[in-house]
């Protein structure tokens, strides 16, 4: 019978121990912390700026330095679906914003500024690390570059149907290369098209008190 008792007290105890364990999450696309780390909930919100030392580049061709480049941006995003791994996540970007922008194409004095349009997106994250962002349906990702020349003001809209970044789990970053954007309308100055490459990181929940995030 004693045998019997300590046997049942130990299958007691482990039972309260796991229950009182939170179950790993390393088995949602996304996860704070660490790849097994808490899930991040759908409704937390994510927010990265650029990767230190790095700028947001609009450039007139992929491999080229021409163009605009800004040392401050940042997007933010809410989660509307993290799934079990491997799979996709689904976020809505709510904002993404530009500033310190500088240019060095012939005749253009400055800028004025750098707004994204037509928001919100939807960013897909898959577990490939595979980022996608595609605007709302019948809409395009559009970008208004306002420069400053010895002629005036000018306008350059850009659009893409939609843009492709990859995730690392290294620095939870994401990364953006030489994604082009066709000129709608604008002035010669406005280059036909823009080649955007930016580095975010770290990437981060800022519901859960700005914990990193991973991609599983």
């Amino acid at each position: 019978m004693r045998t019997k008792s300590l046997l049942a007290l130990v299958g007691t105890a482990t039972a309260l121990l796991l229950s009182a364990t939170p179950a790993s999450a390393a088995d949602t696309v996304l996860t704070v912390g660490g790849p097994a780390g808490d899930a991040v909930a759908v409704g937390d919100e994510l927010s990265a700026s650029l990767a230190s030392g790095t700028a947001a580049n609009f450039y007139s061709s992929a491999t080229g330095t021409s163009g605009v480049s800004c040392t401050n941006s940042t997007f933010t995003a809410d989660v509307t679906d993290n799934p079990a791994a491997p799979g996709t996540a689904t976020e809505s970007v709510k904002a993404h914003t530009f500033a310190s922008c500088t240019s060095n194409v012939l005749g253009v004095t400055g800028v004025t500024s750098v707004t994204v349009n037509n928001l919100p997106y939807t960013a897909t994250v898959s577990s490939d690390n595979t980022v996608t962002v595609t605007p709302a349906p019948g809409s395009v990702i559009q970008t208004t570059v306002v420069l400053r020349t010895l002629l005036g003001s000018i306008n350059c809209v850009y659009q893409a149907p939609s843009i492709t970044g990859t995730a690392s789990d290294d620095d939870n970053s994401i990364n953006f290369t030489s994604q082009p954007f066709t000129r709608v309308s604008g002035s010669s100055l406005c280059f036909s098209t823009g080649y955007f490459t930016a580095k975010y990181a770290p990437v981060t929940d800022t519901t859960q008190g700005g914990a990193t995030v991973f991609v599983n």
